[in-house]
């Protein structure tokens, strides 16, 4: 197997739970015969993050056995790549700013009748795609709060065909089309999930990108972000997802099987392990 470099980021919004463990292990197995394995800190997001689960992570990754370089990356203080790639963005004429509010799209998407929906919901209608650009402009001068899409059509058109390979499902022909105009900048956020992972990925030197099956389709849309941005491409490897008992996804609002919690009832790290698969 190629020496790959993985990295695992979760966002400091609770405690790591045992569909966690796996993403972790999973990742940090990838990089084994002499990869490297990255632990990365997405804490974009000032409402939901606090800095105080920053330390449970690490604490709890390290109880695992885990290792990783220092020092961590930490999306926070590094909005300025986040910028950089935005700005790009903007010269090639991608962007375009949005000034609706949800209830403007809601309402939109009722008199329309119906709605084709992707994997981060209902596609945008495209309310702000048409505003002529010196009306765009004054309403971002005069502060008028907006979020900065990609569109679509334009990005398409730049890149031509794209393709990206999963090590266990072969090569993919890219496909971005169900997340539309996606946002690429919120209001209340300097940079999307989407915008942010793929510049971190590009940066730290990630060659295999693990995560969830459930982020599958996300996949189409980074490979074009890529392609865009000129930056770097990897290979992906999505994996399976935990569940309980029920058939539920692990998710952090349950408290018993946190690491944490596992770890104060008197499990060890092996017995966790093999809880998360490994």
């Amino acid at each position: 197997m190629a020496a790959f470099v993985t990295r695992f980021a979760p966002s400091p919004t609770g405690l790591l739970h045992l569909g966690h463990a796996h993403s972790a292990l999973f990742a940090a197995h990838q990089a084994e015969n002499g990869g490297r394995f990255l632990l990365r800190i997405e804490d974009i997001d000032p409402v939901r993050c606090r800095p105080g689960f920053i330390a449970a992570i690490e604490e709890d990754l390290a109880w695992l056995g885990l290792a990783w370089p220092q020092p961590l990356r930490r999306q926070s203080r590094h909005l300025d790549d986040y910028a950089a790639a935005l700005a790009r963005l903007e010269e090639l004429g991608l962007l375009y700013p949005c000034f609706c509010t949800r209830a403007d799209i809601a309402r939109e998407i009722e008199q329309a009748g119906h709605a084709p929906h992707g994997p981060d919901g209902p596609l945008y209608p495209g309310l702000c795609r048409d505003l002529p650009p010196h009306e765009a402009a004054a309403r971002r001068a005069a502060g008028q709060p907006c979020a900065l899409r990609l569109n679509l059509r334009r990005a398409l058109a730049l890149t031509g065909p794209l393709r990206w390979r999963d090590l266990d499902q072969g090569w993919q022909t890219a496909d971005p089309s169900p997340f539309g105009d996606v946002v690429l900048a919120r209001k209340d956020v300097p940079a999307s999930y989407h915008l942010a992972v793929t510049v971190d990925d590009a940066l730290q030197g990630v060659t295999l990108v693990t995560r969830g099956q459930d982020l599958f389709a996300a996949s189409h849309l980074h490979r074009l972000l890529q392609a865009l941005l000129a930056l770097p491409v990897p290979t992906w490897r999505h994996h399976r997802l935990l569940v309980d008992e029920t058939g539920k996804r692990y998710a952090k609002r349950n408290q018993s099987l946190t690491l944490r919690a596992l770890r104060d009832a008197g499990k060890t790290p092996s017995e966790v392990r093999a809880m998360a698969g490994f």
